[in-house]
């Protein structure tokens, strides 16, 4: 676990007066001083232009009406941070200001509120109501077109008191404010979303600092999910990677071009936003800069963003432009490769590049200049290309004396980047006339393709996430795969996928499923246990009309069961795992009780003793064995998360726990972290809870809370 000093360093956060802006404050400074535990934050009021003129109509007010004075307090180090409601930032934000959402919200709903014990059906057509926006105004012109619209100015308590004194029959408000107050009773009627779509941010809070703070640019590592730069393919969906369908798939935003196959964005989910931003000769729907900003924007929102590009990202994709955007803001992000059409036109077509005894190589450019021009193509300009070697090793050094023999300077950028595309990857750089020695002193088997020219001189910057292109090691089940690789690669770190058990379902278990419906209760105590049951129903074609009360260890496995079409009648709101499933359960449990405990062959029977002994008849089914996944070399990680004790058991039998040594060790759940302690390993994080979820998410904050030290310790 972190060590911390018990000296806290305090942290200046600005605030309006209001009662909803102190309650709200200080609830968001209160969960951000959980995230960092080293730091205390300090709320400080601050009045702005809303908060001293209280009769302008709020839809004739500056964009930072109520946020100016604290923002200006930020800027001038008065103040290190202040927190607003997110829908009141002006955009653009003031120069040498920052900002982000805080990931805490509340419905972004607008609501309708009437005088205690009024009714909607019960106001006159001449009702008077107040509203403080065009869009609520719009909105109720629709609705009530007889009723005298009012302008309404004053915090939320002001405006209530106006309501019940008489001044209005009906007042617009947002329910997140009346919800933070604990107001929610006084809410008459919650406005569908499809009905009044509530503005960017309404529900949410962001935090502004200065620019320059690197404080802060490591706490919004922790609220940030690394945007994924991912390629389209080229003409159809089939010419993209799995890596891109799996992002497309959980994305919150996608903003893509038009050279792509159009069924490509089916895979989005319902809802979800897609932007249009393509670029063709002459007819750009967006200008670069532009696409920059709603990239950043977006990111800065805590929303997981795809940047669908056609081809490969890459080549020719204005790919180092946007994530320079990015570096600069020291945000993650991650490349997914694809097929370019430098590709898809050469080995679709049989016109082969590198056809034997015809050519061992090519080159790769464009006559467009940056703006738009035409360029030279010229011998000297091809000149200045990039060359790329593949399968180059062995012969590196021959390689730097050719180039340097027939005039290449000895100090051109070269890398060699070995095992391309991998999460083993590994790059060397050097001057030309030093990269083969430098190869040379490489110990691996990974495959190299080497890098002349400036090209070469260039590289991600893989430090902007709280994982900062750590390597983290992923030892679970496919059940929780792809759940623990996107929340590494939200965090800015490298997924090494090594799972190290496969779950073989039994046919005892098939037959007890078969006969589901003479049980009153399944017990379910992991997400895996609920994956397997789901395929043994579909196999055995059961009817779920049929399925008796499905009983959750926790919030993993219920969770698992929503994703397969099901719900846990009875789980624990805390405690997960047996311990809390038993102490929820008890009482509920009736002699003759028929239970089918569905479990791994590695887990214990406690949960089956402990209802034996109150008479229920318990049918103790071993659901899927655990076996194990060898692999031939060792992995390069950096810190480790294993989800079960058999996952550990494997490991240290496989690799043995010295590999452990100078490693960061997290684990899920109480018998992982015994596992672990029987081996004599230090396990460094266990989450509070025993989800995939809160273990990664707490390996992060670790990592960022080391990396927020830090930043400190240089000021």
């Amino acid at each position: 676990m972190i060590k911390m000093s018990t000296v806290k360093i305090h942290i200046k956060a600005g605030t309006r007066g209001s009662r909803l802006a102190r309650v709200q404050t200080r609830d968001a400074l209160n969960r951000l001083e959980v995230c960092f535990p080293g730091f205390a934050f300090d709320d400080i009021v601050v009045a702005t232009p809303g908060d001293r003129d209280l009769t302008t109509d709020l839809r004739a007010t500056p964009p930072d009406f109520f946020t100016r004075d604290l923002d200006e307090k930020v800027r001038s180090g008065e103040l290190d941070c202040a927190v607003h409601s997110a829908k009141d930032l002006p955009d653009p934000i003031a120069d040498g200001l920052d900002w982000f959402w805080l990931p805490w919200t509340e419905d972004p709903s607008d609501a309708v509120v009437l005088p205690a014990g009024r009714r909607v059906e019960d106001l006159p057509a001449d009702a008077r109501i107040g509203v403080s926006s065009a869009r609520r105004e719009a909105y109720c012109r629709r609705r009530f077109p007889a009723a005298r619209q009012l302008n309404i100015r004053g915090n939320i308590d002001e405006r209530l008191q106006q309501l019940d004194h008489g001044d209005y029959d009906v007042i617009i408000m947002a329910a997140a404010a009346m919800v933070r107050l604990g107001l929610e009773q006084r809410i008459s009627e919650l406005i569908p979303l499809t009905e009044l779509p509530p503005p960017d941010g309404q529900g949410y809070l962001a935090v502004t600092f200065r620019a320059t703070d690197g404080r802060f640019l490591r706490m919004r590592s922790l609220f940030v999910k690394a945007v994924a730069f991912a390629a389209a393919g080229v003409g159809t969906a089939g010419t993209c990677t799995l890596d891109v369908l799996k992002a497309l798939r959980r994305c919150d935003i996608c903003l893509h071009d038009d050279l792509m196959g159009p069924d490509l964005l089916d895979q989005v989910p319902p809802g979800v936003e897609c932007i249009h931003v393509g670029k063709r000769s002459g007819k750009h729907s967006l200008p670069q800069v532009e696409i920059t900003k709603l990239i950043t924007k977006h990111a800065r929102r805590g929303r997981r963003i795809v940047r669908l590009k056609g081809g490969d990202p890459g080549i020719f994709g204005r790919l180092a432009e946007e994530v320079e955007a990015l570096d600069a803001l020291a945000m993650p992000y991650l490349a997914l490769p694809g097929v370019s059409s430098l590709v898809a036109a050469t080995t679709c077509t049989g016109m082969l590049l590198t056809r034997r005894g015809v050519s061992r190589g090519f080159a790769v450019m464009t006559p467009r200049t940056q703006g738009g021009g035409l360029g030279t193509v010229g011998a000297a300009e091809r000149a200045r290309l990039p060359i790329v070697f593949y399968m180059a090793v062995a012969a590196t050094t021959q390689i730097a004396q050719e180039l340097m023999g027939e005039g290449m300077s000895p100090d051109t950028p070269a890398a060699m980047v070995f095992g391309a595309g991998g999460d083993q990857v590994m790059i060397v750089k050097g001057p030309l006339a030093d990269i083969g020695d430098k190869v040379a002193r490489v110990d691996t088997e990974l495959p190299g393709t080497l890098i002349v020219g400036d090209a070469a001189g260039y590289s991600y910057r893989t430090d902007c996430g709280p994982l900062q292109g750590r390597r983290i090691l992923l030892t679970c089940s496919q059940a929780l795969m792809d759940k623990a690789v996107g929340l590494v690669s939200d965090f800015g770190g490298i997924p090494v996928v090594r799972p190290l058990i496969k779950l073989v379902t039994t046919t005892e278990a098939l037959d007890c499923v078969r006969k589901i419906a003479s049980y009153e209760w399944v017990v379910l105590t992991s997400p895996s246990s609920a994956r397997c049951f789901g395929e043994l129903l579909r196999g055995a074609g059961v009817d779920l009309r049929s399925l008796p009360k499905l009983i959750s260890c926790g919030a993993g496995t219920t969770a698992e069961l929503v994703s397969i079409g099901l719900h846990a009648d009875i789980a624990p709101p805390s405690d997960f795992g047996a311990g809390g499933l038993l102490r929820i359960v008890d009482g509920l449990v009736k002699p003759g009780l028929r239970v089918l405990r569905l479990r791994s062959d590695k887990a214990d029977t406690d949960i089956t003793d402990t209802l034996r002994k109150q008479d229920a008849a318990v049918d103790d089914c071993i659901l899927y064995r655990n076996e194990a996944i060898e692999y031939d070399h060792k992995p390069d990680f950096d810190a480790v998360f294993f989800a079960s004790a058999s996952a550990v058991d494997v490991f240290a039998m496989q690799w043995g726990v010295g590999l452990l040594k100078g490693k960061t060790v997290s684990a899920i759940g109480k018998p992982t972290v015994a596992a672990l302690t029987k081996l004599g390993v230090n396990v460094d994080l266990v989450a509070p809870e025993a989800t995939v979820d809160s273990c990664l998410t707490a390996l992060a904050g670790k990592f960022a809370n080391e990396a927020l030290i830090t930043v400190e310790e240089k000021l």
